[in-house]
């Protein structure tokens, strides 16, 4: 969840499917594949658990967690937090919904990036919690990473941790205003490392609607997978689901066209169709099969539902969704 406008932008027209090695072609997007059990889910992020399965953490009162044992039928999971998290009352008004949690697992525990803040606040900061098991309650906080004010002209929101293959930590986040940021990370503490602030993406149209980064590495290549227009708004959603990249972590990052995403650039690869509503919010993950996208979309009568999909990667090494 991040800052929100409540205005309903104009659905932008679909672009194309690939098939693999090949250019796009006009096409309809793929629905989201079968996923059963407790689905509703929004800001999904998923993490493979070393003794098998999946665990899936999403926006919620002490960030909601599920858990899969085949990325197919997901069941609840309980709260990261059951018992509050009084280090954020301040950002969140009091309220307990903390958003937009990042997970992965490394050096043998699980790191949970998450966010506080309340709707259209650039008053906001972004957490890191830890866990040995990723169970309900078993969360250590382990401090505040990054805060904004009121008076920012970015909001600290939306976290993404990313890993280099040399070992660097970089946190990307954003969310309007000027755009999607990232910092450099003590790969011991997983806190900041440093005062600089990087600019990786930024729009100047439709409210500056440009958040939720994730970056995946591939091949040589920084992958950005962002969020554009607006979220939140049940079936008049927007959002859809687009990609950049870099050879650099730090960027700059272009879209399929050349454009880089401080000028507005992303090369889009999902969007509303159908019944989906604004898919966005997107994390991608390496699977034993594929690598993964997992987003939230809104059904028709404006539900915010787990979406999973695969990626494929073209001749030119562009992501595609099928």
């Amino acid at each position: 969840m991040r800052i929100r406008r409540l205005l309903v932008a104009g659905v932008t027209g679909i672009l194309a499917l690939t098939v693999a090695g090949t250019a796009p072609a006009a096409a309809a997007y793929p629905n989201p594949g079968v996923v059963t059990g407790s689905t509703g889910a929004h800001d999904p992020t998923i993490v493979k658990r070393p003794t098998g399965g999946y665990l899936l953490a999403t926006t919620g009162d002490g960030i909601t967690l599920k858990t899969s044992a085949d990325r197919t039928a997901f069941a609840d999971a309980g709260k990261a937090f059951p018992s509050g998290t009084s280090w954020a009352s301040s950002y969140t008004g009091g309220s307990a919904n903390l958003w937009a949690p990042d997970l992965s697992y490394r050096n043998g525990k699980y790191w949970l990036y998450y966010s506080a803040s309340t709707f259209g606040s650039s008053k906001s900061a972004i957490f890191l919690a830890t866990s040995t098991t990723g169970a309900s309650g078993s969360w250590t906080h382990v401090g505040k990473v990054i805060e904004s004010t009121t008076s920012s002209n970015w909001n600290a929101i939306d976290p993404n941790l990313t890993v280099t293959p040399s070992g660097e930590w970089w946190l990307t986040f954003g969310s309007f205003w000027s755009g999607i940021k990232m910092v450099k990370l003590n790969s011991g503490t997983g806190l900041r490392a440093d005062s600089t602030l990087y600019n990786i993406a930024e729009r100047f149209v439709n409210s500056k609607s440009v958040e939720a980064p994730f970056i995946h590495y591939r091949n040589g290549y920084y992958y950005l997978f962002m969020s554009f227009d607006f979220c939140c708004q049940g079936a008049s959603s927007t959002y859809r689901t687009m990609v950049a990249r870099s050879t650099s972590i730090t960027g700059p990052y272009r879209d399929r066209a050349g454009t880089y995403t401080t000028s507005g650039g992303g090369t889009e690869i999902l969007a509303s169709h159908d019944a989906v509503h604004g898919p966005g919010h997107p994390a991608v993950f390496t699977d034993t099969d594929a690598d993964v996208l997992v987003y939230h979309y809104y059904n028709a009568s404006g539900a915010a539902k787990l979406g999973i999909n695969l990626l494929g990667w073209d001749s030119s090494a562009w992501p595609y969704v099928y």
